[in-house]
């Protein structure tokens, strides 16, 4: 790939994000200019946000859906004119038209799970969760947002502080490797309306993890926080933070190490998060500096076959199979960037960064750790991303109207390194080296057309360019393979967002959109990206080659907010094309026939006074074949019916607090059942409880998870060939876990 050639393809881009970003910013600049000389039109209120350089899009911590500020004269201002980050907000606080919810840092603390996945699950309807191994930490588990099963991970876009955790191989972003302490609050958009500010993978919905800074905290303080629980699990977390002047600084770190609830089911993990931050009202600069370290083995799954009389489940589901398999990662990153207010409302932000993945991990399919042909594995990858993510925010009056625009340009260069071989010191057969390179131009638009009625509009425009070659050696030590063909690809995909909301009191509002966006295929999906073997099991050799996902998505419903009560609740409807599935038995990826979504999400919470808070949520979710083979089918791995509930009750002065938090999941169809002739993974359900008080500067408190011990699981993978076989992943039962600790 010349350089000539990507310069061509920069300009492109450019050019294409300028046809239309640029007349709508020299408006709303002319606008924002206009506010003080203009005497005839009434000044906008302008509160600028103090995170923008972590955030594109703000939800409302509050869940609010009520009036706009009312300017001097009474007219409202506009979307979202405070709170953090809120360039593209609308008066809900996230995107207009687009379904939101919002879990801060004082909902962490209360729920009585430790993995973020199912606190997530227990406060989005309609999240669904695949688990792999369990325990107190729920590492590798995966959080899939209007039902895309075993894909879950690459339609659903990660970000914090408002940029990407999604890498361009397949490992998912394991939400264990981010510190709990460290969350301010996480942000979830629901539906494929995030793909304009954040690109691909925004296809089922955005999660935004914005981590604590700092800023505005006491000249000093610290917090401590040791536990111990069930399979010999012990966590310990710190935070501190140090304030001077304009100067802030914060670091937030955890480790944890329990032998799970499985047989070679151990695992360690390291996270930390550092800041520092640089705060004027006309200049704001942050530095922040993360790290992570995980040594996980692997269990494998637990076998069913009915035809020999096998039940692995029923005579011992904590075994292992797989006594010898293993995944370590180390991740580091690095991000820096300022936001700079040019004129009153206007504010240029510009942050970069670096994040470097390193991944060994080693399968053996026969009982010893031995290299041999065709059953053992040992892979050693290295990801590096670069980026820069400039972007313009414009607050003004255009054309009279209150608006909000955010416009910049998405610029990310990922290369990837992988070996594969039989054993880890062998040579290895395969050396795959890609790297790929984006750059996007977008802008989001925010009119309050009336004082009850917002309308947002926006577009981004992507290029994708990709090199990837297998530097394959025939020579290298149990080698049954060939070599991929090298692979030269560009591509411009396209995202669309049309959204409003409508207040039809100061109580109900009405709220719509309608969204495209896409998802291109991750190097780990082309590097296994068609058969392995014809017909008369000769080998052939990998293309690389699989088509780009597009989704086309329609979304209504309803926010009700008073009183004590809070309700959100909608009707969805998505249908993609090309949709991207690995066959786990066949061993490749491949494009799927046209697929749909279709459902119905809701959310209530009630304070019933200062001391109780009820809250529930339910959702319908559909995930069918539209056509082929398989047209009425279910996805795999979706279940139809959620539900959750639960409650915060301070018993008594914050001195004795009760939690509990229950989620009810329907049946599923097993990975590799598009057919539906399997028997199905059993529905099921949880109910998690924990105790907590403080006394001064000491706080405690004691979980109970799976209160009612449901031996269950919600991954399991059906076999092509034998009719009843299958190999499921057992979760655990009953579990405690008590910590402590203090603040200073």
């Amino acid at each position: 790939m010349s350089s000539v050639s990507a310069a061509v393809r920069c300009r492109r881009t450019a050019w294409l994000a300028s046809s239309f970003i640029i007349p709508v910013v020299v408006l709303n600049m002319r606008g924002a200019r206009a506010q003080t000389a203009a005497e005839q039109l009434p000044p906008v209120e302008v509160t600028r946000p103090d995170d923008q350089n972590r955030t594109r899009a703000r939800a409302s911590s509050d869940g609010d859906t009520g009036r706009r500020r009312a300017m001097p004269n009474g007219a409202p201002t506009g979307a979202g004119s405070s709170g953090s980050g809120g360039e593209a907000a609308s008066n809900n606080g996230g995107i207009v038209g687009a379904a939101t919810s919002v879990i801060t840092a004082a909902d962490i603390a209360h729920a009585p799970s430790q993995t973020l996945a199912e606190i997530i699950s227990t406060q989005v309807p309609g999240a669904q969760i695949t688990t792999f191994y369990g325990g107190p930490i729920g590492a590798k588990t995966s959080v899939d947002l209007r039902g895309f099963g075993a894909f879950a991970t690459a339609n659903t876009l990660v970000l914090v502080n408002g940029r990407r955790l999604n890498d361009i191989d397949m490992a998912q972003v394991d939400l264990a490797t981010i510190p709990l302490n460290s969350i301010e609050r996480i942000e979830i958009t629901r539906g494929n309306s995030g793909a304009v500010l954040y690109g691909d993978n925004a296809v089922g919905g955005v999660i935004n993890i914005i981590t604590k800074n700092g800023v505005g905290r006491p000249p000093m303080a610290a917090r401590i926080e040791a536990g111990f629980g069930s399979f010999n699990t012990r966590l310990g977390n710190v935070s501190t933070s140090l304030n001077s002047g304009p100067w802030s600084t914060s670091f937030y770190g955890n480790t944890v190490k329990t032998d799970g609830y499985r047989d070679n089911n151990r695992y360690s993990q390291e996270n930390g998060v550092g800041n520092l931050n640089y705060t004027t009202p006309g200049l704001t600069a942050f530095l922040t500096v993360t790290g992570d370290n995980q040594e996980l083995r692997l269990p494998g799954g637990r076998t069913v076959d009915p035809s020999i009389g096998l039940d692995e489940l029923a005579t011992n589901r904590r075994a292992t199979s797989t006594p010898f398999n293993y995944a370590n990662q180390q991740g580091f990153g690095a991000t820096a960037g300022f936001t700079k207010t040019l004129v009153n409302g206007v504010d240029l932000i510009v942050d970069g960064g670096m994040r470097d993945k390193r991944q060994q991990s080693a399968f053996f399919s026969s009982p010893t750790p031995v290299p041999a042909f065709f059953t053992s594995t040992y892979v050693d990858a290295d990801l590096t991303t670069w980026s820069i993510t400039p972007r313009l925010s414009v607050k003004s009056l255009l054309l009279g109207m209150p608006s909000q625009l955010l416009t910049g340009i998405d610029y990310y260069d990922s290369s990837f390194q992988q070996n594969r071989g039989a054993g880890q010191g062998l040579a290895a057969w395969h050396n795959y080296d890609l790297r790929q390179q984006t750059v996007a131009g977008y802008l989001q638009h925010t009119l309050g057309v009336t004082s009850a009625t917002d309308v947002s509009y926006g577009a981004r425009v992507q290029t994708i360019s990709l090199s990837a070659r297998d530097n394959f050696d025939p020579t290298a030590p149990f080698n049954a393979d060939i070599g991929a063909l090298p692979l030269r690809s560009d591509e411009t995909q396209y995202a669309l967002h049309l959204g409003a909301e409508h207040r039809l009191s100061d109580m109900v509002s009405l709220f719509g959109r309608a969204a495209r966006a896409f998802r291109t295929p991750d190097v780990d999906e082309r590097v296994s990206s068609g058969p392995s073997f014809d017909p008369f099991f000769n080998p052939l050799p990998q293309t690389f080659q699989l088509k780009t996902q597009t989704s086309q998505d329609a979304e209504a419903g309803l926010r009700i907010k008073g009183g004590g009560l809070q309700m959100q609740s909608s009707l969805y409807l998505m249908d993609l094309t090309n949709e991207i599935h690995f066959n786990p038995i066949l061993f490749y990826n491949t494009n799927l026939d046209p697929t749909r979504r279709f459902g119905s999400e809701t959310s209530v919470s009630y304070r019933v006074n200062d001391a109780l808070l009820l809250r529930a949520g339910a959702a319908y979710t559909r995930a069918v074949f539209r056509e082929g083979i398989w047209a009425g089918n279910d996805v795999p791995l979706v279940s139809r019916y959620t539900a959750s509930a639960g409650l915060t009750w301070n018993i008594w002065q914050n001195y004795v607090v009760l939690d509990a938090t229950a989620r009810f999941w329907s049946e599923r169809r097993m990975d590799n059942d598009q057919a539906g002739t399997q028997k199905p993974i059993p529905a099921n359900g949880t109910i998690d409880l924990k105790l907590s008080g403080q006394y001064e500067r000491y706080f405690w408190s004691l979980s109970v998870n799976n209160l009612l011990n449901a031996l269950y699981y919600d991954y399991a993978v059906a076999s092509t060939f034998t009719d009843g076989r299958f190999s499921a992943y057992p979760l655990p039962g009953r579990s405690y876990l008590l910590k402590a600790g203090a603040t200073f």
